[in-house]
């Protein structure tokens, strides 16, 4: 019976699928899903808001001033790192 499985061509057609594959399975993987921009913005939206909240015992104008402050801060903070990691 002929062996069909050890043919040159055969192997060549096989070698040449795992390449096609394997390159568009390595650029999905390096693309980012979420940025820091955002998960430190949030990240500083809790952070602030419980840095005001324990700071003034409660009162609404500084947990929202902690609450805005914590966001602009994570957000700069998450942006710098987006920028390093694209350079």
């Amino acid at each position: 019976m002929a062996r069909s499985h050890h043919r040159k061509k055969h192997k060549e057609h096989v070698r040449q699928f795992k390449h096609v594959h394997d390159t568009s399975v390595s650029a999905t993987v390096t693309k980012s899903r979420t940025s820091a921009k955002l998960v430190f913005g949030i990240a500083g939206i809790i952070v602030g808001f419980a840095v005001g909240y324990f700071a003034s015992s409660g009162d609404m104008i500084w947990m929202a001033a902690g609450t805005v402050a914590g966001a602009v801060a994570g957000y700069i903070i998450g942006r710098r790192i987006d920028a390093e990691k694209t350079n």
